[in-house]
Parts: structure tokens; C-alpha cells; sequence
């Protein structure tokens, strides 16, 4: 039983696998040359074509095209495809040995596909075009998704003549389901009816998509090879991917065969560039539809997919409208509610089932499982929960959670179907909705546990279309597109909600610090104070009396001193920094002469520089004045002038200058230092850089600070820097107009 198995699966594996894109023949039918636009020679040609065009058997692939169409058509050829869009030429009209042929052309992997099908008389075709446009209005004019199926299988049997018409839609699960019919009163109704997914292999699902119209007029045709079997070019098989004579599958004719229909045609029905359903066409006897009445029947396919993703689009925003009420009430509850925001929808556990009409739901908050309704067990629902946050997407859907989740069969009677929504990780916040099982029966177009079967080892296609019942468990009512949107925007809604809340309390906390920080600078400030003046007390007390005791004292004072000096400059770095980053920074900008803080800074910082035998220059601009806060940009100026004395080695320079840009003055302070690492100079503005810079004599906020006072300001202080060179720090302030 096991090689069995495994020998349908292998067969399975072929079948999905067939090379039907490189068939390496036609349907004959028509002809079909492949060209070469570079030298205009033909590449191969269907073994047909001789006799169909009427051509000597001296004339072969590889030939000038000039030889098999002659130099009227030839030149007709070239000049079309050269001067216009090969969808505008359809068809090209040609002819030979008196046979009027429609010219089918498309572009494909280098090479040009000129296809010829034989025209039959024009007399089915009169009146078409009044016919197509009254179709098309009355598909345009459908109100609802029933009417739109039901015009169009008429109309495209009334067309073209088909004992059956039918919209096969696509389900998730693959199969697909007949959704409208049009047949004659004598053949088996197919409505409603279910086909396995297998009947349509994955690869033709994909040619169905590429292509919008497929054409079988006789199934048991005899296959035209291709001469010569590969391209001369490339030595591989021909891809007729896009070719209306591409030979079908044997399968696919036998397939046809057993189902009783001997010519077919499908329409692709897309959406969203995805294969949505196709509109199948079936006749009892062959039948060959002309080139003109195939493209209007795929105008109305193209026309019913449109208005198909129209009308469900409508009917999804209905949907979604019927929830807006119930979605505003569980946001309200979420934003109102005094604990985390999904306790809100806790208390409002029948609005949370009503919304998607559910049997139960699951709330997850920090971790924590709270079950309403109908529900697995807490840890079941946990389990499902992990397993959800490893799956992609926000929002997940199903109506048989058994199918894609095996522990869950354990619990299929309450929960076979979910949707749910996940916040990103790590938060393990969520919320599950449940629908129970719905025992019932789906009936299929035949068997599908028998679409396939194996005669003497060949792989071969159901024989039955008779209806087959079959009892389903583990499936659930499916969730509607508005039920699904309604989930997505509550999801919106939580994280929103989830949001404010993380922001409130981080603006609470920010304040509750800038309290601190000010309470603490202000209760610590004057004690520190004090204890600076005693100790100015008690130096001059103890110089008054030098002995080596006293000079030892002397010196501890000396350092409680600079210790509570520091301390209070780190008090006012720690406020301003708190100022700054609460947005709170404010400055008493004037009318400001550049020289005049020059000046102030040189008189300030001179004793530092000859301290280290540093040369020190200010230089300005005559008469530049600018537009700031006096106390605020001398702080800015001292801390970088400062700074750059600090790092600068002894008999090294500093250079301060302004000079005018535009609407702004431009401050520059270069050292020659030994500069700032590569690596470091990115972060020089960051708070405590000092512990980067191995600096323990600074706060570490001095740059922070000062460019949030260079920013206040409507300026921006950058730095750049070479290691062993130099650093240059520049800052921009308002220049202060002459109304100032």
C-alpha cells in the first residue's frame, strides 16, 4: 500500500511538474513561425505550415521570412511591427493560396511569434460590435456580484455558441467552486458544485494568469511538431508560454474527454494581478471560435474582473461601515478603561464577539489569558498564541485552524475557526476570536479523494463528474473581508490607544524628574554655598598661621572647596539639561556686539592659556552684532574656548573668530590639539561624552548643553576634528538686523 501511495505521489509530482510552457508543438489549427527581427529569418516552424500556407517543401527554417510570405507581406510584417504596438495589429490580416488567415504577434524571450489562423466567413461576426457594447453596459450596471456572474455566462453563451458556460472561483484552499452557469437544459447542472484542486495544476493556474484567454477547439487533435524540436539559436525548447497554439497537456485532453466535451475555452478572471476564477466554456462537439469573437469575449472578462473587484470592494466597505459603531465604542472603552487598554475591551466582552460575530475570544494582556464565550482551555489558547507570534502578518484568518495548526483538532468543536491579531514582539498582548465547527456537507463534481489515478503505471485523470457528497469536520462559518478589517482596525485602535498611554506616562515622568532635578538644585545649591564661603574663612584663618600643620589643612580645604564648586556647576548643568530636553530652554535674546563678548571671554579665559603658555586670539569682524542671549552665548563661547585649551598641549594656539554669512554670524574655535578619534567625533554632543574622552574634570554636559543653547538660538554648532592636527568647533547665530 505504501509503494502505491508513494507511486501516486511521484506521478502527482510529474503531473505539477509537466513541461507545459515547452510542449514542442501545436495545436493545428493554425500555423506558427518564429522569427528572428535581426536578420528577419524564420527560427522554426510548425510542421503544419507548408501545407497550411501553401508552401514549397524546398523552402526551411532558417530561410529569409521573405521566402515563406512572400515580399508583399513580408514588408506589410515589418512596417507593422515597427511603427506600432503589437496589441494595436490584432489581428494582422494576411493571406495565402486565397485563404484569409488572422497574423496573432507577441514578443517572447528574443524571438517574434507570428501565429496564422485560417478565417472562416464573416457572417457570424456582423452585428458583434452593438452586441459587445450592450454587454458591456449591462455588466456595468449590475448592482450586485449574483447579476454580474449571471450576465455574463449568457451573454458569452449566446456569443459564441457553447453548450456550457460557467465562473469557476478559486477558494483558499485551492479547489474551486461554480458559482454561475449557462447550459443547455440537457446536461448535468455543475452549480454550486466543488472540483478538486487538482484538476488545475499550479503551473497552469500560472499560465491562466499570464494569459486571458485560453482556446481548445478540438481536443482530439493531432499535435503539430515543431521544425526543427529546439531553437537553432539556443539549442533549448521553444517557451510558448504566451502562444494561442501551445499544445495542451494529454492529461488535460483526456481530462476534457472523460468529462464529455470535446472544445473548450476559459477567460481569466483576475484580481489584484492574482488569478481570482476563470470563466470556463465547454461544447459537446468541436468548435472553432474566431480570433474577433474570442477578444470579445475577453474584453467581457476583463471588464467582469474589474467590476468583480469593484463590487466586492463595495461590499467589503459596507462591511466595514455596519462596524464603525461598535468600533468607536470598544476604542472609547480601550482609551477610558483606568488599567491596561485591553481591560477595556474585557468590560465590553459582548460588543468584543458581536463585532465579528463570534462564539468566544481571547484577551491577552502581559502574558495573561483571559477567556470569554465559548473558548479552548487557557493553555491551549496560550499555545496558539505562541504559534501565532511566530507567523507573519499582523492579522491572521482562518476558517479551519486544524488544517494549519494540528494541536488545535483537540479543540475543533469550539475553536475550528480564528482571527486574530498580535502585537510585535516581545509583547505578547493579543486578542484571539473563535468560531465552532459547522458539520455539514460539501458536494463535489465527482470524488476529489479520485482525481487522479494510475493505469499501467501513467498517471491518469478522473472518469467521474457524477455528484459525490462528503460529510466536513473541522471547518468554520468563514470569516467575512469586513470582519477581517474590523479586526485590523481595532488593532490600530489598541496600538493608538497603547501609545498615548507610553507617552503620557513618559511626559509625567520627565516632569516628575525636572521637579526633582530643581528642587534638588535649589535645596543643595545654597548648603553648598555656605560651605564654599566657610572654607574661604577658614583659609584665610589658617594663612595667618603657616606651619606645616597648617599648610596640610590648608590644603584639604582647598580641595572641599573645588569639590563643592564642581558640584554646584554640575547642579546647573543637571537643570539646564532638564530644561533642554523638556523643550522648556528659554532665552532673553538682545541686540549683542560680537567684539564687546570677545572681549568678556578673553579677559575670562587669558590666565588659562598662559597657564600652558597657550597663544590665544579672538578676532571679529568690525561692527558685527548679533541677535542672542548675552549670559546664554558666553556660556557657549567659554565652554568651547575652554575646552579647546584644556585638550590643546602646552605652546600650542587657539583661535577664535566671527565673520558674517548671510543672515547669520559664524563662530569658530579651532585648537591644535591632538583631536578627536574618528570614532569619537559622532557622539561629542551626547551626554557625559567626558567618560568617552577619559575627561574627569568636566560634567560631561557642556557640549550637550551648548548646542541646545546654539539650537534655542535658530543656529546649529557642528564639530570636525584630525587626529594629531586639531579640532574645529563652528556655530551659527542670527545676525541682529539694523531694527534690532
Amino acid at each position: 500500500m505504501l509503494n502505491d501511495m508513494q507511486t501516486m505521489d511521484d506521478l502527482l509530482d510529474n503531473c505539477a511538474n509537466e513541461p507545459i510552457r515547452i510542449p514542442g508543438a501545436i495545436q493545428p489549427h493554425g500555423a506558427l513561425l518564429t522569427l528572428l527581427e535581426t536578420d528577419w529569418t524564420v527560427q522554426q516552424a510548425s510542421a503544419n505550415a507548408w501545407q497550411m500556407l501553401n508552401i514549397g517543401s524546398d523552402v526551411q527554417p532558417g530561410d529569409p521570412l521573405v521566402r515563406w510570405l512572400g515580399e508583399a507581406q513580408t514588408e506589410a510584417l515589418r512596417d507593422a511591427v515597427q511603427d506600432a504596438d503589437l496589441h494595436s495589429l490584432d489581428p494582422l490580416p494576411m493571406q495565402f493560396a486565397g485563404q484569409a488567415f488572422d497574423g496573432l504577434l507577441h514578443r517572447h524571450d528574443g524571438l517574434l511569434f507570428l501565429e496564422l489562423e485560417p478565417v472562416a466567413t464573416q457572417a457570424s461576426m456582423q452585428g458583434l460590435g452593438p452586441r459587445l457594447t450592450r454587454t458591456l453596459r449591462r455588466l456595468q450596471s449590475a448592482k450586485s456580484l449574483d447579476d454580474l456572474y449571471a450576465i455574463s455566462v449568457s451573454e458569452i453563451r449566446a456569443l459564441t455558441g457553447y453548450d456550457r458556460v460557467m465562473i469557476y472561483r478559486f477558494e483558499e484552499e485551492g479547489h474551486g467552486q461554480v458559482i454561475a452557469e449557462s447550459a443547455t437544459a440537457d446536461l448535468d447542472a455543475y452549480l454550486g458544485l466543488f472540483f478538486p484542486a487538482t484538476d488545475i495544476p499550479q503551473q497552469a493556474r500560472e499560465l491562466y494568469r499570464l494569459n486571458w484567454l485560453r482556446i481548445i477547439p478540438d481536443a482530439a487533435y493531432v499535435p503539430a511538431p515543431l521544425v526543427p524540436a529546439l531553437r537553432p539559436d539556443t539549442g533549448e525548447p521553444l517557451d510558448m508560454s504566451h502562444s494561442v497554439l501551445r499544445s495542451v497537456s494529454p492529461i488535460h485532453c483526456q481530462y476534457m474527454h472523460n468529462m464529455g466535451v470535446r472544445s473548450s475555452m476559459s477567460i481569466s478572471l483576475l484580481k489584484d494581478e492574482r488569478l481570482w476564477g476563470l470563466i470556463s466554456c465547454g461544447n459537446r462537439e468541436p468548435l472553432q471560435v474566431p480570433h474577433t469573437l474570442r477578444s470579445a469575449c475577453q474584453t467581457i472578462g476583463q471588464v467582469l474582473s474589474m467590476q468583480i473587484s469593484l463590487l466586492e470592494d463595495q461590499q467589503t466597505q459596507r462591511q466595514r461601515l455596519a462596524k464603525h459603531h461598535m468600533l468607536d465604542r470598544l476604542s472609547r472603552a480601550m482609551n477610558e478603561s483606568a488599567d491596561d487598554v485591553y481591560n477595556g475591551l474585557l468590560e465590553n466582552s459582548q460588543a468584543l464577539l458581536t463585532l465579528v460575530d463570534a462564539h468566544g475570544a481571547a484577551v491577552i494582556i502581559d502574558g495573561q489569558v483571559h477567556l470569554v464565550g465559548q473558548c479552548p482551555s487557557t493553555e491551549q489558547v496560550s499555545a496558539l498564541q505562541q504559534w501565532l507570534q511566530n507567523r507573519p502578518g499582523s492579522v491572521f484568518e482562518t476558517s479551519s485552524l486544524g488544517a494549519v495548526f494540528p494541536d488545535a483538532q483537540a479543540y475543533q468543536r469550539v475553536a475550528s475557526g480564528l482571527l486574530a491579531f498580535s502585537l510585535p514582539k516581545p509583547v505578547a498582548n493579543g486578542v484571539l476570536w473563535f468560531r465552532a465547527e459547522v458539520r455539514g456537507s460539501v458536494e463535489w463534481s465527482g470524488n476529489p479523494q479520485q482525481a487522479k489515478r494510475v493505469v499501467n503505471d501513467r498517471l491518469q485523470p478522473r472518469e467521474s463528474f457524477a455528484l459525490w457528497e462528503q460529510q466536513v469536520e473541522g471547518k468554520a462559518r468563514a470569516w467575512s473581508a469586513g470582519e477581517v478589517y474590523a479586526v485590523s482596525d481595532l488593532r490600530r485602535s489598541a496600538l493608538e490607544a497603547d501609545l498615548s498611554r507610553q507617552v503620557l506616562r513618559e511626559k509625567e515622568a520627565v516632569r516628575a524628574r525636572d521637579e526633582l532635578v530643581a528642587v534638588v538644585s535649589h535645596d543643595l545649591r545654597s548648603p553648598l554655598t555656605v560651605i564654599v564661603m566657610q572654607c574661604g574663612m577658614m583659609q584665610r584663618v589658617i594663612n595667618a598661621d603657616a606651619t606645616a600643620s597648617t599648610k596640610r589643612l590648608n590644603s584639604a580645604v582647598d580641595i572641599l572647596q573645588r569639590a563643592s564648586s564642581r558640584m554646584t556647576s554640575l547642579l546647573e548643568d543637571l537643570l539646564d539639561t532638564s530644561k533642554i530636553e523638556a523643550g522648556r530652554y528659554f532665552i532673553d535674546a538682545e541686540r549683542l556686539e560680537v567684539s564687546q563678548l570677545f572681549e568678556d571671554a578673553w579677559s575670562l579665559l587669558t590666565p588659562l592659556a598662559l597657564s600652558k603658555f597657550i597663544d590665544l586670539t579672538f578676532h571679529a569682524e568690525p561692527d558685527l552684532t548679533i541677535f542672542a542671549d548675552p549670559e546664554r552665548m558666553f556660556q557657549v563661547l567659554s565652554n568651547l574656548v575652554g575646552n579647546a585649551i584644556k585638550f590643546t598641549p602646552k605652546a600650542g594656539s587657539v583661535k577664535v573668530t566671527a565673520a558674517g554669512e548671510g543672515d547669520h554670524v559664524v563662530f569658530t574655535v579651532v585648537d591644535t590639539g591632538e583631536g578627536i578619534r574618528s570614532d569619537q567625533l559622532p557622539h561629542v554632543f551626547e551626554r557625559y561624552w567626558r567618560r568617552r574622552e577619559g575627561n574627569p574634570s568636566g560634567t560631561g554636559l557642556g557640549l550637550y548643553i551648548s548646542q541646545g543653547i546654539v539650537r534655542v538660538h535658530g543656529g546649529e554648532l557642528t564639530a570636525s576634528s584630525e587626529e594629531g592636527v586639531g579640532s574645529e568647533f563652528r556655530f551659527t547665530v542670527p545676525r541682529a538686523s539694523m531694527a534690532s
